[in-house]
């Protein structure tokens, strides 16, 4: 059986999904739960490697259950809770086709950066939000984002350490939601939501950092222009801290969790 999950996941103290020999990883804990559970060993394939101190709202994976195994797929879910820290749950989970692969059958990714402004620390929002000092103009950030939207070799919006055959990426849509934080209005938060067909390496926490930088009025339209067209990353600002980056959710042409698959 082919089984997909939706996996949700406080990344805080994890050294992000892919298994590493010295370091805690979600891949790692749901492979622990599954042989521990069900006896045997069987490789867990999510929809993309977020990096250490990345959120999940809903990472979908997949792997192969052997078919002696008697359980019904939606109750994996409940099996392997029992068995993970309370940091990462399986909130959902189901029979998927067996040519169903959580990476390489995505078409669409959604991540979510969140921040907040404030002059100090404020302990109840740092763990998923980081502080920005500044007030942009979200007039700006949304016409830096029509910059941003659209088929763009992003090479000077990655990190060094990508091994990509190419750096060109389709964002469909840069969004914005602003919302005010406990009962202070002068403190309100922003999210800062990116879709698309793929992202590089670090290239939504960039993103956020070249938005908000645009929005301070820190950085011009032709240095952002420039950035897409010669690829330099020495044209944008620094990388935004991993605590705000949450994968929202990944899409599929046959969702799994959209029709699911009689037995």
């Amino acid at each position: 059986m082919n089984i997909a999950m939706k996996v949700c996941y406080d990344g805080t103290h994890f050294c992000g999904w892919q298994i590493q020999e010295n370091g805690r990883t979600v891949q790692g804990e749901l492979e622990r739960a599954i042989s521990e559970r069900f006896g045997v060993f069987s490789r867990v394939t999510g929809s993309g490697r977020t990096d250490a101190g990345v959120h999940a709202e809903a990472q979908v994976c997949n792997f192969a259950l052997a078919d002696g195994i008697k359980i019904g797929p939606e109750r994996v879910a409940d099996a392997l809770n029992t068995a993970l820290p309370a940091d990462v749950r399986v909130l959902e989970s189901v029979l998927a086709a067996d040519d169903f692969d959580a990476c390489r059958s995505a078409k669409r990714k959604t991540y979510r950066y969140s921040v907040y402004f404030s002059k100090r620390e404020i302990p109840l929002f740092e763990r998923y939000a980081v502080r920005f000092g500044g007030e942009p103009d979200l007039a700006l950030m949304r016409k830096c984002a029509d910059l941003l939207e659209g088929e763009h070799d992003f090479a000077a919006f990655s990190s060094t350490g990508s091994s990509v055959r190419t750096t060109v990426r389709t964002v469909y849509s840069v969004e914005f939601a602003p919302f005010v934080r406990g009962s202070d209005e002068r403190r309100f938060s922003l999210d800062i939501i990116v879709c698309g067909n793929g992202f590089l390496y670090n290239m939504v926490r960039i993103m956020a950092g070249v938005l908000l930088d645009f929005g301070c009025g820190k950085l011009t339209e032709d240095a952002v222009k420039a950035a897409l067209a010669g690829g330099s990353r020495d044209l944008l600002g620094k990388t935004m801290p991993a605590k705000g980056l949450t994968l929202v959710r990944a899409e599929y042409e046959a969702d799994p969790f959209g029709s699911l698959i009689e037995e």
